[in-house]
């Protein structure tokens, strides 16, 4: 029986394929081991010992290129003049202690601020309470009342209490402008130290930035003091008028109690102003722009002109404040700056010793008289006293001129 073989089975063509198979697997191998896998992977290890790795240093024009993006870059990136964080110079220091020393004053000034509003308040508070008391006072005296009715003396008091009140706020005012006073002291010296500190070297660029901003802030602290002062000043002033012109009143409405009828407000309460005579030389309370001043007695300057007012006292306790209040008043509306003469007139009939006990007594009479007009607000060195007699006189009399 013949047997047919396959050519491929030949042991030649065996070993030819076995061999072939072999190359093959040889050359993947070294192909790995020389060049990496590019998926990221770790290379292929033989059982022979680690992969050696070769790094290769970049050409001369590889280097070039290297360098010439670096450089790009920085060129690209903006000069702040800023120094790295956490760095700062002594100008950069100085601007900031400068930044605390202005917050520092600036609350300081929130709180001035804040008690002046506050002291605005109470004032408010107290002349209403004032101002309700004197008109109860005002409203019981229209309608007539007794005089020297307790109780009106004691509203009296009451508004006398709330005035005092009032010239204490003025008191607290004028310490608080003391203060704001040394606040804009304090401005002032921060605002020439930040000046002072552009001039100091080894500063940059954002240190500056940061003096310039310090000094704004001082420049707005600095308005704000101001207004704080002339608010001051203007209600320091507006009070203290206010006051004393109250002061006068309410001394008018104490003789109005006294008297138990209503007289009005107090004669002080009037514009003085003072005017400068036409030949330049000083002007002289209650004499008219350029006249001669009068002469120095009363009495010889009060002869040959017609009295304003005479008070005869030829009964004990003459009603005459009302009269006096209203010829006072009267004149000083046409001339604010008027000053006045009392001149107690004395009978010169009789003896010499009746004589002389009646011009003490018109004397006493006269003196009288002027504390009536002190207490309906007159200032006394308005007032000028002085004594004479007369053959006409039938009884002690007090004679008022203006002068």
């Amino acid at each position: 029986m013949t047997v047919m073989r396959s050519p491929l089975a030949t042991p030649a063509r065996l070993l030819a394929v076995g061999t072939l198979a072999l190359g093959l697997s040889g050359c993947n191998y070294m192909t790995e081991a020389l060049w990496p896998s590019m998926g990221g992977s770790e290379p292929a290890r033989s059982s022979d010992g680690p992969v050696v790795r070769q790094e290769i240093a970049p050409s001369a024009a590889e280097q070039r290129a290297m360098n010439s993006t670096s450089a790009a870059a920085v060129a690209a990136t903006p000069d702040t003049g800023r120094l790295p964080a956490g760095q700062s110079t002594a100008v950069g220091q100085r601007a900031q202690q400068l930044r605390g020393e202005v917050q520092n004053l600036q609350g300081a000034v929130q709180q001035r601020a804040a008690a002046i509003q506050q002291m605005r308040g109470d004032a408010i508070s107290t002349s209403q309470r004032y101002f309700s008391t004197v008109a109860g006072i005002n409203a019981r005296l229209q309608v007539g009342t007794t005089p020297g009715n307790p109780i009106l003396q004691s509203q009296w008091n009451t508004a006398a209490a709330e005035l005092d009140r009032m010239s204490a706020e003025i008191g607290r005012m004028s310490q608080m402008s003391s203060q704001v006073s040394a606040d804009a002291a304090m401005a002032a010296f921060l605002l020439d130290s930040t000046r002072a500190a552009y001039s100091l070297s080894g500063a940059v660029e954002d240190d500056h930035r940061q003096l310039a901003t310090v000094e704004d802030e001082v420049n707005r602290t600095v308005v704000s003091i101001d207004r704080l002062l002339n608010e001051l000043n203007e209600d320091i002033g507006r009070q203290s008028t206010y006051i004393g012109r109250e002061r006068s009143n309410l001394t008018a409405l104490s003789l109005a109690i006294r008297n138990g009828e209503l007289f009005g407000t107090g004669l002080n309460n009037r514009a003085f102003t003072n005017v400068t005579p036409p030949d330049g030389s000083p002007a002289i309370l209650g004499v008219a722009p350029g006249a001669a001043p009068q002469a120095g007695n009363p009495a010889q300057a009060a002869a040959g002109r017609r009295p304003l007012m005479v008070i005869r006292f030829d009964r004990a306790n003459p009603a005459y404040e009302q009269a006096l209040y209203t010829a006072v008043s009267r004149a000083l509306e046409r001339s604010p700056a008027a000053n006045f003469d009392l001149v107690a007139v004395a009978p010169s009939r009789g003896g010499q010793s009746q004589a002389a006990l009646a011009a003490s007594t018109a004397r006493r009479q006269a003196e009288t008289v002027m504390r009536s007009l002190a207490d309906m607000g007159l200032p006394a060195q308005r007032v000028t006293l002085s004594s004479t007699t007369s053959n006409q006189a039938q009884a002690n009399e007090v004679h008022l001129f203006v002068r």
